[in-house]
């Protein structure tokens, strides 16, 4: 059996504004409207579809798992962004990533408040 995610829907306020954020940051493009959405799709084919909502937004964690020259790109937007980033998902060390499983790792959140981050190994990867 293969089952793989193909889309999740993101909550946002402003969705075209909340789309071009996460691509921006990631060098990804916004696709065209699909009805109410804005999709971003990552390259393995996984499609995040913005949709706007006036109501309290609870925030959501989306990991992206990228190559080591891909983090440095990335992680590079997000400083010129002046974004505050943390090493944990707690957000109790700002300023710095963590090198868990030998790679690298930060946390930034959206301006809905979602939780994202980048690393370069999976968790659980390491020796």
């Amino acid at each position: 059996m293969t089952v793989r995610l193909n889309h999740t829907i993101v909550a946002a306020h402003d969705n075209h504004a909340s789309a071009r954020f996460l691509a921006g940051l990631l060098g990804l493009e916004v696709a065209p409207d699909f009805g109410p959405f804005v999709p971003v799709e990552i390259p393995n084919g996984v499609t995040l579809d913005y949709m706007e909502t006036t109501e309290p937004i609870t925030p959501q964690h989306y990991a992206f798992l990228v190559s080591e020259d891909d983090f440095d790109a990335i992680f590079a937007r997000i400083r010129e962004a002046d974004l505050t980033y943390w090493a944990d998902p707690y957000h109790r060390r700002p300023g710095e990533i963590n090198t868990n499983d030998g790679g690298r790792g930060a946390y930034f959140d959206d301006p809905d408040g979602h939780r994202l981050e980048i690393l370069t190994r999976p968790y659980g990867s390491g020796s």
